[in-house]
């Protein structure tokens, strides 16, 4: 029998357990931005979340919705969407990394780290330090124009104190 038009690989597993393998390190990836797998299934998820990724940056519903279809829990969804992909703008295409790091003691498994390329906690972090400037009015402030309506009379009780404010700086021109 030959392979081809066959694509990706099987794990071993029927297609639903594979299916859930796959939303299931997706989701893990994108709660704790990296994870340790072994080299096969980091070599599956990494093109699996990519195309994640692409629809979260577009970011309108239809893509939202279809986020939340391939991935195991709404909050990561969210989490891709709303903090995430945000951070991503700046890069068209490998947003994710694999690194071998050891070789695990039970079966002698090559374990690989499956990580974001950016380093997202600084960028979170900067993206919240940065504040929006407070605007400050440098024109000159015009005084009003007398008005020839009459102010509406208020009964005695209702008056308040007058409050002080701060005497505003009038530009002469």
């Amino acid at each position: 029998m030959h392979r081809h038009g066959y694509k990706g690989r099987k794990f071993n597993r029927e297609t639903d357990q594979r299916l859930a393998l796959m939303k299931g390190l997706a989701d893990s990836l994108i709660k704790y931005e990296s994870i340790e797998t072994t080299v096969t299934k980091a070599k599956e998820i990494v093109p699996y979340v990519e195309k994640l990724i692409t629809k979260a940056k577009i970011g309108d519903l239809h893509n939202r919705r279809q986020i939340i279809a391939d991935l195991q829990t709404l909050e990561s969804a969210h989490k891709l969407v709303d903090q995430i992909a945000p951070l991503l703008k700046g890069r068209d295409s490998g947003h994710l990394r694999i690194t071998k790091t050891r070789i695990r003691r039970g079966d002698q498994a090559q374990l690989a780290r499956v990580s974001f390329v950016d380093d997202l906690t600084k960028k979170s972090a900067a993206v919240k330090a940065v504040a929006p400037a407070e605007v400050e009015v440098t024109a000159a402030i015009k005084p009003k124009a007398a008005t020839t309506a009459k102010p509406k009379a208020t009964p005695v009780a209702a008056k308040k104190a007058p409050v002080k404010t701060p005497a505003k700086k009038v530009e002469a021109k």
